[in-house]
């Protein structure tokens, strides 16, 4: 990647080194995550229409507090913006789901916590976030 190289030169970082420190360094934000914090953005500016487990069901369980996942069948919806804002929002810490009257404070504080652990990939995002 083009980006990485030339973090690497600026930074004098070598080539086997990771660049994750670097993102930190640098305050820059994997494209990956980028990605992650504009879909929840989306997810957090429409959340009228969303809903969440315990509007559905009422029970009170452990996954109360997360958004309803619609069964899916076609492969085109659930790589929508609106399915994988879903997905992404449930795997939030139960901290950041709450969700804040004003957008700009649920935006600086999903991206201090991407920033804390600069997500390379989705499934890093999934395993680092779930159930916490």
């Amino acid at each position: 990647m083009f980006s990485l190289r030339v973090m690497r030169i600026i930074t004098g970082c070598g080539n086997r080194n990771s660049c994750r420190n670097l993102f930190k360094i640098l305050n820059i934000l994997p494209l990956i995550a980028q990605y992650i914090i504009s879909i929840l953005i989306f997810v957090v500016n429409n959340k009228d229409q969303f809903f969440i487990n315990s509007e559905i069901h009422n029970i009170n369980v452990r996954h109360s507090s997360n958004l309803h996942l619609p069964s899916a069948n076609l492969d085109t919806y659930i790589k929508s913006v609106y399915y994988s804002g879903i997905i992404y929002f449930n795997s939030l810490p139960f901290n950041l789901k709450k969700f804040p009257t004003n957008p700009r404070i649920f935006k600086s504080a999903v991206k201090n916590f991407i920033y804390m652990n600069s997500f390379y990939s989705l499934d890093k995002y999934y395993n680092n976030n779930s159930n916490k």
